[in-house]
């Protein structure tokens, strides 16, 4: 994560009532970081060719550009109605959304997001940007979807790997700041064959197996309890496919952490499946986090 001083969060806004969700959001999570807030618009028309202006013959505050600065403004006035005495900027800036946020992503403590906005297809759960920024931005991304349960657990999932230790540290800054526990859940699922071919079962020892998995999620989360003494840590080991082990036990979460990728993840996969997954299906806020470079 990004932690240089003084750097802000981000929220991307559309007008639509998702983007105003995340607004709520990434003011509630500025605020308790005692960061400022930047709201930010991808402004696509210039690129397009298309006239941004009021008319000659039209009303002085029509144009596009106008309407931008407008649903800004409004954005604006939501986080500071969101979080009083929060220090909140607005801008527009020329692009396409997903870049202008991913661009945005160098310098910011955090990204935040609607899961879908006003150019998103009726059928689709989470929206093209929210799925794109959530794979190249390079600090954690806060989708806006579900329900924030007040009072629920911060819900990580563990698997590991590098990402999964990185998607542990945010998620136990964040279970901090909000004052509440963090759970940590390691899914596994039982091996089906001996190879390409072989759909005889292998044969392994319950007790060995359980206890591998157990390691893995002691070993990740090992010294989270001196890091953060005042968040209490507990953990799952959860025989099931990961998006389902994570997406039950954030059923009641005020928030849901993944790594981008997982250790199974082909190397060529931006967003892996387990991150993709979730931020399909999770009943809760979703931050999907990558690895440091």
């Amino acid at each position: 994560m990004n932690s240089a001083n003084g750097a802000a969060v981000v929220v991307g806004v559309d007008g639509s009532e998702p983007s105003l969700r995340a607004v709520r959001l990434a003011a509630a999570d500025a605020a308790r970081r005692h960061r400022p807030l930047r709201v930010v618009h991808g402004f696509i028309w210039p690129l397009l060719r298309v006239p941004v202006d009021p008319l000659a013959e039209g009303p002085p505050g029509g144009g596009l550009r106008h309407q931008a600065q407008e649903l800004v403004a409004a954005a604006v006035a939501e986080a500071e109605a969101a979080a009083p005495g929060l220090r909140v900027s607005g801008e527009i800036i020329d692009g396409e959304a997903s870049a202008v946020l991913v661009g945005e992503s160098p310098t910011a403590t955090m990204i935040g997001l609607g899961d879908r906005g006003l150019g998103g297809f009726a059928a689709l759960v989470v929206g093209a940007v929210a799925i794109q920024v959530a794979s190249y931005a390079d600090c954690p991304v806060l989708v806006a979807r579900g329900e924030e349960h007040a009072g629920g657990p911060v819900v990580v999932g563990v698997d590991g790997s590098a990402l999964s230790r990185a998607a542990v540290e945010f998620a136990a800054e964040e279970a901090a700041v909000r004052g509440t526990r963090l759970h940590a859940v390691h899914a596994y699922t039982h091996p089906v064959s001996g190879g390409p071919g072989d759909m005889q079962p292998l044969v392994y020892e319950e007790h060995q197996l359980r206890g591998e998995e157990e390691r893995v999620l002691a070993e990740s989360i090992t010294g989270l309890t001196e890091r953060y003494p005042d968040v209490p840590v507990t953990r799952a080991v959860v025989q099931a496919r990961p998006v389902a082990a994570l997406t039950e036990a954030a059923r009641d979460a005020q928030l849901l952490v993944v790594g981008s990728q997982g250790r199974s993840e082909l190397t060529g996969l931006l967003l892996g499946s387990v991150s993709h997954g979730v931020l399909h299906h999770a009943a809760c806020p979703v931050a999907v986090v990558r690895a440091p470079a």
